[in-house]
């Protein structure tokens, strides 16, 4: 609802709503590209004692450099990255707010191109950043002349690129990045939350990272890691680069929980990224079966799938709710997200799509 007008708010603020996807009990949750599968029983005794270890020196504020935390960063991410070019905070959301506070603000630009991610305006507001939008082409890929055309006109300051874009799933391809890299006057932040869940071939932006020392590649623990109540987010890039978002992180900013949380889960990679390739696997196996019963299926190297077109998809939506599967009603217009569950929920999600549009 809109800030009542007796509330001082700011006023490109006073019609607007908090960020969210709808959080509602139901028994299949496939809305917030959540993993499926939590944390070992192994790993989670690991997190609780590191946690409670933490807890014995609550008086005492947090390594405010999380230097342990980066390094074992820096050390899963390899490219020969260390701690000093890797950066972590609340959730990549936080990063990007930190790399909109260091690299953009009033009079500064960043682009982006829709769609794609819809926070990335909302960090721009908040840092008072001006926010241009170019678009993709309709198969949700990047459009690359027209991409060069807008940065050669706007010269931003910020270029954002999602790759696995949210919410099409769409990889970028490599020479397109390369392009980018090369025209921007600014940084370029790839945003790699699902960069985990690409498909084999699909390289990552880590290894343009000695090349162009302008570039910052994010990434998360949350989808891949099962760690989206941990709220971890990082940032590999130029140690120089790195320093700059130091200059904006507020003091203390990544609790002493978070961080012991963080790397207990980086002991137990290997069991934690295990289902990666069983929900790559799900998530080709569900894109198929879409086909097969007549949508339109975005190209996905994520942990999600696009899919459409409906001349209602909120009534679609709701009929699936009803039958007890929360998807995600977003992205353009005619098209609705479903997250990769696992093989019971997916069959439940099958079952209620095709009892709403048959």
């Amino acid at each position: 609802m809109p800030v009542p007008a007796w509330v001082p708010i700011r006023d490109e603020l006073r019609d607007d709503e908090p960020y969210g996807a709808p959080q509602l009990d139901v028994p299949v949750q496939l809305n917030t590209n959540e993993n499926p599968y939590g944390p070992s029983e192994e790993a989670a005794r690991d997190i609780a004692e590191s946690v409670y270890r933490a807890a014995l020196t609550l008086n005492r504020y947090p390594d405010r450099e999380a230097v342990e935390l980066r390094t074992s960063l820096a050390s899963y991410l390899g490219h020969g990255l260390t701690a000093d070019r890797v950066w972590a905070a609340n959730g990549s959301n936080e990063v990007m707010q930190q790399v909109l506070q260091a690299f953009g603000g009033p009079g500064r630009t960043a682009v982006s191109f829709a769609p794609t991610y819809s926070m990335y305006p909302e960090y721009a507001r908040n840092t008072h950043t001006r926010w241009v939008a170019g678009r993709r082409r309709d198969d949700f890929g990047l459009d690359v002349d027209a991409a060069l055309a807008l940065i050669a006109a706007e010269r931003p300051d910020v270029v954002i690129l999602t790759s696995p874009n949210n919410p099409t799933g769409t990889a970028l391809d490599p020479a397109h990045t390369r392009a980018i890299l090369e025209a921007a006057p600014g940084v370029v932040v790839i945003d790699e939350a699902y960069g985990e869940f690409r498909r084999d071939g699909t390289p990552s932006a880590l290894e343009l990272l000695d090349e162009f020392p302008r570039l910052l590649v994010t990434r998360t623990m949350s989808k891949a890691f099962a760690l989206a109540g941990g709220r971890l987010g990082y940032v590999a890039a130029d140690e120089a680069i790195i320093d700059a978002l130091r200059i904006v992180r507020l003091p203390y900013h990544l609790s002493a929980v978070s961080q012991a949380a963080a790397v207990a889960a980086l002991r137990h990679e290997p069991e934690l990224l295990a289902q990666v390739d069983a929900l790559r696997t799900t998530r080709d196996e569900t894109s198929v079966w879409l086909r097969e019963q007549g949508f339109e299926v975005a190209e996905s190297d994520a942990n999600f799938v696009l899919f459409g077109r409906f001349d209602d998809r909120h009534a679609v939506w709701q009929g699936v709710l009803d039958r007890g599967v929360l998807i995600r009603e977003v992205g353009p217009l005619g098209w609705l997200r479903v997250s990769i569950g696992t093989p019971d929920e997916m069959l439940a999600f099958r079952t209620a799509l095709l009892e709403v549009t048959r």
